[in-house]
Order: C-alpha cells, then structure tokens, then sequence
C-alpha cells in the first residue's frame, strides 16, 4: 500500500531515503486524480523493498504543494537522495511510470 506522506513526514520518509521516492501529489475531488490511484498501489507492491511509492493529498499537506510548485494535479514527482530526478504530470497509463521509475533504479 502507497505510503501516507505528509508535512510532518517528508523530510525522513522521501528527501533522508536513498531509495527512489515517487510520490503522488492528488486530491480527492481530482478526476485523474483518482483514475491514477489504482496504478499507484499497484506500483507499491510491485516496486516494494525497492522503491518507495508515497501519495501527498494536497489539501492536508498544502506547505508540501507550495514548496514544489504543484498548481496542477495529479502531480508525480519521483524523488532520490533528496533531488527531484523526474515528474509526470497528469494522468497516464502505467507503462509510463514503469519506464520512467526504471531509469532511475
């Protein structure tokens, strides 16, 4: 299951890790929003123990959204040793994430 970042717990769980962090930024009033949900829980358990994979909801967490420029959602940032090293924004098909989150193992 996709990890429950928030504020409080960005800084240990995504920027102090190692490991790739892909991290969902969504709300739960967003459309694509939703419709990407599925292919992020998938993507937990298929990258688990390898890959960190975190969903931001952006009405709680709003110092997250701002400090990364989110004005568009679902935003997905994919995050290693503390630098963003890709995003995706949008909704698309999980092939994608897929490719992207294999450059960066």
């Amino acid at each position: 299951m996709a990890l429950e970042l928030t504020d409080a717990n960005f800084q240990s769980t995504v920027l102090d890790s190692d490991k790739l962090t892909v991290v969902d930024f969504w709300a739960e009033w967003c459309g694509p929003c939703r419709a990407i949900g599925p292919i992020i829980e998938e993507l937990s358990k298929e990258y688990e123990g390898k890959v960190n994979v975190g969903k931001v909801n952006v009405d709680h967490n709003p110092n997250l959204s701002v400090n990364y420029g989110i004005t568009s959602i679902p935003a997905i940032l994919f995050i290693k040793n503390g630098q963003i090293v890709d995003k995706q924004i949008g909704a698309v098909p999980k092939s994608v994430f897929d490719k992207k989150i294999q450059a960066h193992l």
